[in-house]
């Protein structure tokens, strides 16, 4: 196997072998899962996308204000097909700004075609990829030691995707990389109307179920499993008082699976459910407070105009 491939393994033999049971959504993103994706940000019903895409369309400006003259890496966590930073990359380019592009994504499918649009759009552009995890990927960059600066992107959500807790312990971890002056820049999804929110997971067309349900197909394709998917369902809630949206997959009979790279059957109940993603939504208030205790200092929130979103930024003092 790969190293994707035995870190996916390892990570789905720990989550399946424990009960309650839970898969990490990054391992949604596969050829399949990255088109699926692609889908869901075009529905009517998922905001996200268009929110921050208008975000990045306009704080271009704001952002080289803040970083300063000097030349500086631009590190993206979790870059996907670069649709809505192509806004941010287009308008550096038009000032002049000096910086190198470095994308990180799990999903070598993704990197590959971030590759094709740079290479189409920017072929004179510093761009220096890297397919891994974020953590990884942190650790292989070190800390910055060229007199560059950093301006770290963390869209689309993503930080959502830990609970409060591990988004604090993440933001720390990334704050060791960073040094004064170097900014961050995070997408938060704001705390609305409940009946936005839960549509935006669980879409009419079935989207997200597809999405969700892919991972399942993922297990099936790379380490050998037998998931029969008509057997599984896809639930969404969403908990407005702890701002959690969250995504399982629901056996609907006792079943067994058999995943063969794993050597491991495992027994499911009749609705026993697999946790697989969360989707935490925040106030400012809260951003504001993350921030602090992350060790950063909120300088301020881009807004889209109806307010449903915000790209943070952050500043290591």
């Amino acid at each position: 196997m790969t190293s994707t491939n035995t870190a996916f393994a390892e990570e789905v033999l720990a989550s399946l072998a424990t009960r309650p049971r839970s898969l990490s959504s990054k391992w949604f993103y596969d050829a399949r899962g990255d088109k699926l994706f692609q889908d869901i940000m075009a529905m009517p019903e998922y905001y996200l996308t268009d929110c921050e895409r208008e975000i990045y369309q306009k704080c271009g400006p704001e952002l080289l204000k803040a970083i300063g003259d000097r030349p500086f890496d631009l590190i993206e966590l979790g870059a996907g097909d670069g649709s809505k930073t192509q806004h941010l990359i287009d308008r550096f380019i038009s000032y002049g700004a000096k910086f190198t592009y470095r994308p990180i994504d799990i999903s070598a499918n993704a990197i590959e075609l971030l590759g094709n649009l740079v290479a189409m759009q920017w072929p004179n552009m510093p761009y220096a990829p890297l397919n891994d995890d974020y953590f990884a990927a942190l650790d292989r960059l070190g800390k910055s030691d060229n007199g560059m600066g950093r301006l770290v992107l963390f869209p689309g959500a993503n930080v959502g995707n830990f609970t409060q807790e591990q988004a604090a312990d993440f933001l720390r971890h990334l704050h060791k990389f960073l040094r004064p002056g170097d900014l961050l820049l995070t997408g938060f999804d704001l705390k609305k109307n409940p009946d936005t929110i839960l549509a935006a997971y669980n879409d009419e067309a079935g989207h997200t179920a597809d999405f969700n349900l892919n991972l399942l197909r993922r297990i099936n394709n790379d380490l050998g499993g037998d998931f029969n998917l008509l057997q599984w369902r896809h639930w969404e809630s969403y908990n407005p008082l702890t701002g959690a949206t969250r995504s399982f997959l629901v056996s609907r009979t006792d079943q067994e699976v058999t995943i063969r790279r794993l050597n491991q059957t495992f027994q499911f109940d009749a609705w026993e459910a697999i946790s697989v993603e969360i989707s935490q939504k925040y106030s400012k208030r809260e951003i504001e407070a993350l921030a602090e205790v992350s060790g950063f200092t909120h300088v301020r929130h881009f807004l889209d105009k109806r307010e449903w979103f915000s790209d943070s930024l952050w500043r290591v003092e």
